[in-house]
């Protein structure tokens, strides 16, 4: 088989197991595929849409929409518009979405970001623009975050992200290199991508049902520049590959996904983690950072690249002053076994431990779906217009569960699970 007929198998294959495993899509559904960060689709994705596209028709959706977007438009925009115009916002974006989710319909973003866009550019423009953006987008998050609907965050390669990746190569080759990436590690490359998911989405399972069964208080973490104690909420759930939607569909909200997660307790995260991998965040890298926390909150933080823009992060709200998602994932795992960095929080997160600043997911918590956000943070949940993962995981990371009278028990040593399952 040729090259350009071998990739376009896998991107078949690809957006097959998109739509049948992550979306876990059903016959009379609609489904809109648009991109949070960009504020829509980038170009570049513009074939593995179309392969989306076919693949939803095929499983019997309704109706499919992609709202497309242009991130060169919004670097032009903070460099050229009116300093107080950053609140402006295409509102109709939320609506359209918010129709679509109302009615039980899915949801698909699609990355395909340049993880420099906004590289040299003022961070004061930046942060005002970012925020308006998550304050616009509050209540697709907040839908999203106790899985009213299937959704599904997946990337599709592009020139810009290629070449942070792969600088040596040609621009062709290195987007060829990254496609092949994508491909690996969602499966797309197996005989049976579906199956192959299927096995995944069990063992990771079994993972979840381990750490829930124990039960811990805390999570204790150590490593040469982290020593951190983070507590965890009564009531808290272990969630691993696969959420059940308050439509009533089993689906698969992140590909890859290499992590189980729970909430931590807005109140009790106490030390100092170092980031172990940088933070694309807002469109800019964020490098070699450290966070403290005394009593749940960050009281500080100092980066080697871009301070200014992770302070802006944290200053989002009160809430993003706090941690709403703790992860494990394992230094075997095999975006870590890699050996190269993604420039992207979707990749980068499924090969490090990494805990989250910000919103906490409802469905982590046993009822949260059901409690009002007073209630929700009363019971050690975190809300937030923020939900930025950053990754503190490493082979030197060492992490102790905290059981009920007060004893440690091994989870992870030197980066790898302790028990098997």
């Amino acid at each position: 088989m040729s090259s350009k007929k071998q990739h376009q198998e896998y991107l078949r294959k690809y957006a097959e197991v998109v739509v049948k495993v992550g979306l876990n899509l059903r016959a009379g559904q609609r489904l809109i595929i648009t991109n949070a960060a960009a504020r829509g689709v980038p170009p570049a994705a513009r074939p593995f849409v179309h392969e989306i596209a076919k693949a939803a028709y095929a499983a019997g959706a309704r109706f499919v929409d992609v709202i497309w977007g242009d991130e060169e438009l919004l670097r032009i925009r903070l460099q050229n518009a009116p300093a107080d115009s950053f609140s402006e916002y295409p509102k109709w974006h939320v609506s359209g979405i918010m129709d679509m989710i109302k009615n039980g319909d899915a949801l698909l973003s699609i990355y395909a970001n340049d993880p420099d866009v906004y590289a040299g550019l003022d961070p004061e423009r930046i942060g005002a623009m970012q925020k308006s953006h998550l304050e616009n987008w509050q209540e697709i998050s907040i839908n999203v975050t106790r899985n009213a609907i299937n959704w599904c965050v997946v990337a599709a390669a592009a020139p810009a992200w290629a070449a942070k990746l792969f600088p040596d190569l040609k621009t062709k080759e290195g987007e060829e290199k990254l496609w092949q990436a994508i491909f690996e590690t969602t499966r797309a490359t197996e005989p049976d991508p579906v199956a192959a998911w299927g096995e995944h989405v069990r063992d990771l399972r079994k993972r979840a049902d381990y750490l829930q069964a124990k039960n811990f208080t805390a999570l204790q973490y150590k490593s040469q520049n982290t020593d951190f104690t983070l507590g965890l909420p009564r009531g808290h759930k272990w969630i691993s590959a696969q959420s059940l939607a308050e439509n009533g569909i089993l689906f698969t909200s992140n590909m890859p996904t290499e992590e189980v997660f729970t909430l931590p307790d807005r109140q009790r995260a106490d030390g100092v983690v170092h980031s172990t991998f940088p933070l694309s965040y807002g469109g800019s890298l964020i490098e070699d950072f450290q966070v403290t926390f005394e009593n749940g909150r960050i009281v500080k933080v100092s980066a080697k690249k871009n301070e200014a823009i992770l302070q802006k992060l944290v200053d989002t709200d009160e809430g993003s002053h706090r941690l709403g998602e703790a992860a494990l994932v394992p230094i075997s795992s095999p975006i870590a076994r890699r050996g190269h960095l993604f420039y992207n929080t979707l990749f980068d997160e499924n090969a490090s431990c990494h805990i989250a600043i910000g919103r906490a997911y409802r469905f982590t918590l046993t009822g949260g779906e059901e409690l009002t956000d007073e209630e929700f943070n009363a019971a050690g949940g975190n809300t937030s217009l923020a939900h930025v993962d950053f990754m503190i995981g490493s082979p030197q990371m060492d992490i102790d569960g905290i059981r009920e009278d007060g004893t440690p028990e091994p989870v992870m040593r030197a980066g790898e699970w302790t028990f098997d399952v």
